[in-house]
């Protein structure tokens, strides 16, 4: 009887991840042997450059003032904090990632990143080192430099910055959660959507070509579990 129930357990839980992890586009087996050079980039990155840099920002806010202070930020400053870590983030993202995409640059560094034209969650930080540094980690950590902020808004922060470059790269448009579509078009096309929210996009025109395609008209909250797929279907190619 235990064993019946697990079984339909299961089988509820696959039909709801069916319904529910939604990919972006069509499923594609992961290359192995590229998928381990993407991990090895990863952990080096995180250990040896987001490691120290992150410690280093620690003691750059606490020589600035008390940032594991007794008292929490309260709940509106945290909010009005947050709010302007996005806006340095959107700025300066969307700026340095532009410039690497300058040929010059390109070629050297952030070509490294764009191997992956249908990318996985682990790629959101598979980059160059030095890329890493001024387009990854830069834009993060900038903002609670600025303000000064308390160690628990800058975990806070961190996180969320984490989670949505994960959720721009995993191919998967969750409920709730924030569409992939706009990052997953700058992968398929390289000179489109460079920003992380489009504000800086829309002001000079680099998502033009995305706003007339149907990923842009499924760039939007899912709050179902019909897929995006079927609600906005592709336009049926000549001859079909």
């Amino acid at each position: 009887m235990s064993f019946q129930f697990d079984v339909n357990e299961m089988q509820l839980l696959v039909y709801f991840l069916r319904r529910c992890l939604v990919l972006t586009r069509l499923f594609l087996q992961v290359d192995p042997t590229k998928l381990r050079q993407a991990v090895k980039t990863v952990l080096f990155n995180q250990v040896f450059i987001s490691g120290p840099m992150v410690v280093g920002i620690y003691f750059l806010m606490s020589w600035r003032g008390d940032a594991c202070g007794p008292e929490l930020p309260t709940f509106h400053w945290a909010l009005m904090e947050l709010a302007v870590f996005s806006i340095l983030e959107e700025i300066l993202f969307y700026y340095t990632h532009r410039l690497f995409h300058h040929p010059s640059l390109y070629k050297h560094f952030h070509k490294q990143h764009h191997e992956w034209t249908a990318p996985i969650g682990v790629v959101s930080i598979y980059a160059h080192p030095l890329e890493h540094v001024i387009s990854n980690m830069l834009p993060v950590v900038i903002g609670p430099v600025v303000l000064g902020s308390h160690i628990t808004t800058t975990s806070m922060w961190y996180c969320v910055a984490l989670i949505s470059t994960t959720i721009s790269h995993c191919g998967y448009h969750l409920p709730f959660l924030p569409s992939p579509e706009f990052h997953d078009f700058h992968h398929l096309r390289f000179n489109q959507c460079y920003g992380v929210f489009g504000i800086l996009d829309r002001l000079h025109s680099t998502d033009s070509k995305f706003r007339q395609t149907k990923q842009y008209e499924r760039h939007t909250l899912l709050t179902s579990l019909t897929p995006l797929t079927q609600s906005i279907p592709d336009t049926p190619k000549k001859g079909q």
